[in-house]
């Protein structure tokens, strides 16, 4: 007889035997340019911390004043006694950040695509997905039980061959896409996918998760195409450039009320604690106030994608501050972040099922925290590594 487990421990065989195996390493420090990874102080590419706003004082004190004076935590869902003041304000809050009508803040990003997207559609409907959507996205589709119709790459024109052919067969149909693509670090062509979902009567949603606080001044892809207001549903993280934890929906008054009747992660988890919260709204508030902070971002963004290039890398079509380095196999890639730690630099290697087979890379996460000596200590180190192994 057979353990009930081996399926278990010959899944992890295979996934080291593919050097697909993830080793989990392990921060010692607060998220900022430089870490402590492992017990070793490394320049870090790895966060999304784009605004360098998780170890912010500002945010800090914020929510140290929080915990004083709203306690740590809820202890209930939002509708039932976990809505606090605090919750309402950052609503209010990012709704005028973003131009729209009115906002709702739930637990994370993920939890903010699986509280939508099932909301909005069902077993009757279709849901028109870009072939590289977030595995969040994903997610939240196959919960909905809605049919799934994948158009190509950042292609308003299959989407609309897409939506044209099965668009009457359903009740209705839902166009989801990221905005920035967070393995590429390319941007979704909202602008003419509003085109051809308006066109179509189609229900309009993007998961703005890597660009807010990045594009659009920071207010983001919404905000850059100039569409603020007009876009059904925007997704947003707290967790990223804003540097805190919490996801968000925002868009027209009359779907986020219904989102709030029907959205399973807000009405059965637990609200965001009290010292989040308030941290969430110290970020907007420095956005608010300056692009400062952006501005460094992107002028680091392009000093090293430009020093990147020079050396030699494929940096694939990065359109954002995201610089994947295309190293093929993953076990090249795996190779190549070890070296790199070593040489004092923390960059992981992605590799399948984070990307498609043959496409691993390491990916650089540019930030506002980082000075123009480190971008040079960083890319000295690439070019180390690239040699050593032959990539360049």
């Amino acid at each position: 007889m057979t353990n009930k487990l081996d399926f278990i421990q010959e899944e992890l065989d295979t996934l080291k035997a593919e050097k697909r195996y993830i080793n989990i390493r392990t921060m010692e420090s607060p998220a900022d340019g430089w870490m402590v990874v492992d017990g070793k102080r490394v320049l870090n590419f790895c966060t999304n911390n784009y605004l360098g706003l998780a170890n912010h004082p500002v945010l800090k004190e914020a929510a140290k004043k929080a915990i004083d004076k709203w306690g740590v935590g809820p202890a209930a869902v939002r509708t039932i006694a976990g809505t606090q003041a605090l919750h309402l304000e950052l609503e209010r809050r990012i709704a005028a950040f973003k131009g729209v009508e009115a906002a709702m803040f739930v637990q994370s990003g993920f939890c903010a695509n699986q509280a939508a997207i099932p909301a909005l559609v069902g077993q009757e409907d279709c849901i028109f997905s870009d072939r590289l959507n977030h595995a969040s996205i994903i997610d939240g589709c196959r919960l909905s039980r809605a049919k799934i119709l994948v158009y190509e790459h950042c292609d308003p024109a299959d989407a609309e061959r897409v939506i044209k052919e099965n668009i009457g067969h359903y009740r209705r149909g839902l166009l989801v896409t990221d905005g920035v693509f967070s393995m590429d670090g390319d941007i979704a062509p909202l602008d003419k996918l509003y085109e051809v979902a308006e066109k179509y009567g189609v229900l309009t949603m993007v998961d703005d998760a890597h660009g807010e606080g990045v594009l659009g001044g920071g207010r983001g892809i919404v905000h850059h195409f100039g569409l603020q207001g007009r876009f059904d549903v925007e997704m947003g993280t707290l967790s990223k450039a804003f540097g805190v934890v919490g996801g968000s929906l925002a868009g027209k008054q009359i779907i986020i009320d219904y989102l709030r009747q029907k959205a399973r992660p807000f009405l059965f988890s637990s609200a965001v604690t009290p010292a989040d919260t308030a941290a969430c709204l110290a970020a907007v508030d420095l956005l608010e106030k300056s692009t400062e902070l952006v501005d460094k971002l992107w002028a680091n963004a392009e000093y090293f994608k430009r020093g990147m290039k020079e050396l030699g890398f494929d940096t694939g079509h990065t359109e954002t501050p995201i610089v994947p380095v295309m190293l093929g196999e993953v076990g090249l890639a795996k190779e190549f972040s070890a070296r790199l730690f070593d040489e004092g630099v923390f960059a992981m290697a992605l590799g399948f099922p984070t990307v498609p087979r043959g496409q691993a890379r390491i990916r650089v996460m540019n930030t506002a925290a980082h000075s123009k000596e480190d971008l040079d200590r960083g890319l000295e180190a690439f070019e180390k590594v690239g040699k050593a192994l032959g990539v360049i």
